[in-house]
């Protein structure tokens, strides 16, 4: 059963809000456009060649609360759809911090995704009522978009840079996923389901899964291009330690300071010399080519993992201590 004649059920929290914005539009519109269509055939109506309305010259008044008031309501109507559109916009770039986050990628023609302990889907996304799911994503080839009308969210994903996207479905049950940007012949297969399950079904459903966590599958593919042999701890250490480094504000041989962020470390995957950290050499390989989007997420997550250690093993900072012993 559809909440609206031409929407469809809604499936998450903020679909509401959507509606909502969507139908204050669609009203101001109709009530203009109505409006003007019958001011138009009234005048063509009572004009028309061969009435008996009067066509002799007026003197014309100029009225200015009329023409302020003609100018301020449609001010104000766009501003309030700005400010309303503005707000939903802003509230959608910012997910909760307890967010679930699974990483998406987009190839010619299918969705691949990764849960945090390790679950892989493909053209399916299961995910828990009631709790925010965020989505880390990123293209292999072209530029999709990952579109759930029933949430009333769509974000493209883009080749070379990661997109993200949050909800929090507050409906069990199944709801349609597609790609809404044109992206090859066999574009309208690109389909997929979004799978919304009661809390403790959804736990034992993830438990079912055998993949690997991403941090663990990173930590192989380091230790496998051989990543390790440059960045270690000490002097004689050819590139930057790893441990901590997610998140941290970074010096640049150049000049600056850049954050080590998803990003960051993405590109210094592919292209390493474009921000080489101060007091290393650029010597590190580029390895584009030979890892993956995928693979490259996997890296971020154990990169990521190395930060998570440290913090947790880092004495809590008491403020005020005095570490001398005055008295």
């Amino acid at each position: 059963m559809n909440d609206g004649l031409f929407l469809p059920t809604r499936g998450s929290a903020y679909a509401g809000e959507v509606d909502a914005l969507y139908a204050f539009l669609v009203a101001v519109s109709l009530f203009f456009t109505f409006g003007i269509c019958f001011f138009i055939l009234f005048f063509a109506v009572r004009y028309r060649t061969g009435s008996k309305a009067s066509r002799a010259p007026i003197a014309v008044r100029h009225i200015r609360l009329i023409e302020i008031t003609w100018s301020v309501i449609p001010l104000l109507l766009a501003m309030v759809m700005f400010g309303w559109g503005a707000a939903l916009f802003l509230r959608q770039q910012q997910p909760p911090e307890d967010a679930l986050e699974v990483t998406v990628v987009g190839k010619q023609w299918m969705w691949s995704l990764q849960h945090p302990g390790g679950r892989r889907e493909h053209n399916e996304l299961h995910v828990p009522v009631g709790r925010a799911v965020k989505l880390r994503m990123i293209s292999e080839d072209v530029i999709h978009s990952f579109y759930v009308p029933a949430f009333r969210v769509k974000q493209d994903v883009l080749p070379g840079r990661y997109t993200t996207l949050w909800f929090q479905p507050d409906r069990v049950g199944e709801h349609h996923l597609f790609c809404a940007e044109y992206c090859g012949t066999e574009h309208s297969l690109m389909i997929g389901k979004v799978i919304v399950r009661e809390p403790g079904e959804f736990a034992r459903w993830l438990a079912r899964g055998s993949d690997e966590p991403p941090e663990i599958a990173g930590r192989k593919l380091f230790e496998q291009f051989r990543c390790h042999t440059c960045h270690t701890q000490g002097e004689t250490a050819r590139a930057p330690s790893l441990d901590g480094l997610f998140k941290k504000k970074t010096p640049l041989e150049s000049g600056g300071f850049v954050v080590a962020d998803e990003e960051y470390i993405r590109e210094s995957i592919l292209d390493p010399r474009a921000k080489v950290v101060a007091g290393f050499q650029p010597i590190m390989p580029t390895f584009e080519g030979q890892i993956g989007e995928q693979g490259i997420l996997q890296i971020i997550a154990y990169i990521k993992s190395l930060s998570e250690t440290d913090s947790q093993e880092a004495p809590p900072e008491r403020d005020g201590e005095d570490t001398d012993d005055d008295g």
